[in-house]
């Protein structure tokens, strides 16, 4: 079908338009982003560097970290530009690939951690099969079924929102390009398109909540009912509460956020949720499992006595 689209750039209106409350928000968006890059850049070194954390739950959390970075990289610089400037414009083409890298990151976090857990129930309910379940074949297989799945799912939504048709407003309500406020945007029908983001959400969140929240269910019971050992509970728990936080902190806001039946007219408070999971969930990722888990503390701090007494180490 042939690209109907008069539009040749848009304007992103932010998240405010009070001047006077963009000079707050630049420094704190700002701080929250260099504190996301320097805590997910801190864990994808402890994993890459410390032989302990050569495991598939390590894997997968650096690749969750590698997400973090990049998912925040799609939004935070555009929109802290837009602090500073009266008008952010960006070109269709911009705000197609905008949408398409934050759908494709998005999506792959949402699948990612429903593997995640996946991962703490084969190492919890079946210990002694974990190194055969959870090859490195196997842990490879599924970070490219993540990011393929992700991809045809960005992929589907790029293609249909570039064919609607815009010949009115140019004005985003949002701080960055996203199907909701384009869909609200469009002259024609958009019965199609939010049937498939509906379906989508249906499909890759809904299903990975549920899946991991009765995955969860059974983790806990198994726990209760059949580990006898103290510590080994405390462990366990310990592991399980850091991903379930997470699980927590990007599957709610993201889900309110989608599983919608109307474009409507996205408001400050309808973006509460996309600065939540795309923002906020980044900066408190490397914290909850850092902060919770003794392998990760002990890799960060053994890295700077290596960095910072390097001669002490090799004393030592």
């Amino acid at each position: 079908m042939k690209n109907q689209t008069e539009m040749r750039e848009f304007v992103l209106l932010g998240l405010t338009n009070l001047p006077g409350l963009n000079h707050f928000l630049f420094p704190l968006f700002l701080l929250l982003y260099v504190t996301s890059l320097l805590g997910n850049g801190a864990i994808i070194t402890m994993v890459v560097v410390e032989p302990r954390l050569h495991t598939p739950m390590y894997f997968f959390l650096g690749n969750l970290s590698s997400l973090d970075i990049c998912f925040s990289t799609v939004t935070v610089p555009k929109m802290l530009s837009g602090f500073l400037s009266e008008h952010q414009t960006i070109s269709f083409a911009g705000c197609l690939a905008q949408l398409h890298f934050f759908h494709l990151l998005g999506s792959s976090e949402t699948v990612l951690l429903a593997i995640m857990v996946y991962d703490r129930y084969v190492a919890i309910c079946n210990p002694l099969r974990y190194r055969l379940v959870m090859s490195p074949q196997t842990c490879l297989l599924l970070a490219a079924a993540t990011w393929s799945i992700s991809f045809l799912h960005a992929l589907m939504s790029t293609v249909m929102t570039s064919q609607l048709q815009f010949c009115g407003s140019n004005l985003i309500p949002h701080f960055f390009c996203d199907i909701k406020p384009l869909l609200s945007l469009a002259c024609g029908s958009t019965h199609l398109n939010l049937t498939v983001l509906n379906i989508n959400a249906g499909v890759l969140g809904l299903s990975s909540f549920i899946l991991t929240l009765f995955s969860y269910i059974y983790i806990i019971s198994f726990l209760l009912l059949k580990v006898h050992l103290r510590e080994s509970r405390r462990k366990a728990f310990c592991t399980c509460a850091s991903h379930l936080t997470v699980v927590s902190l990007f599957y709610m806001p993201g889900l309110s956020n989608y599983m919608i039946s109307s474009p409507g007219f996205p408001s400050e408070r309808d973006m509460i949720p996309t600065l939540m999971y795309s923002i906020v969930t980044p900066v408190l990722n490397p914290l909850i499992y850092t902060l919770r888990n003794e392998e990760v503390k002990t890799a960060l701090r053994k890295f700077l006595n290596r960095k910072l007494f390097p001669k002490r180490t090799q004393i030592k």
